[in-house]
């Protein structure tokens, strides 16, 4: 499983739905949901993280078997 590496203060335009980010500490992956909303007059948006705790065992195998290539 690859994902595109964000480096530190990159900017990241996100799909609306089901956005995937995950820590490159520790490799938690959130599926992420964004919502635009009217507020005032303008505009916020809002986001609904859920863990993929299948996408988070799959980057923690890879990171243990990279970790075992060293």
């Amino acid at each position: 499983m690859r994902h595109h590496r964000v480096k530190d203060g990159e900017v990241v335009q996100p799909c609306m739905k089901g956005y995937k980010m995950a820590c490159c500490d520790c490799g938690l992956v959130h599926r992420i949901d964004f919502f635009v909303v009217k507020h005032g007059r303008g505009y916020k948006v809002q986001l609904v993280p859920h863990r993929d705790n299948r996408a988070t065992a799959a980057v923690r195998r890879e990171k243990r078997k990279a970790q075992a290539r060293l």
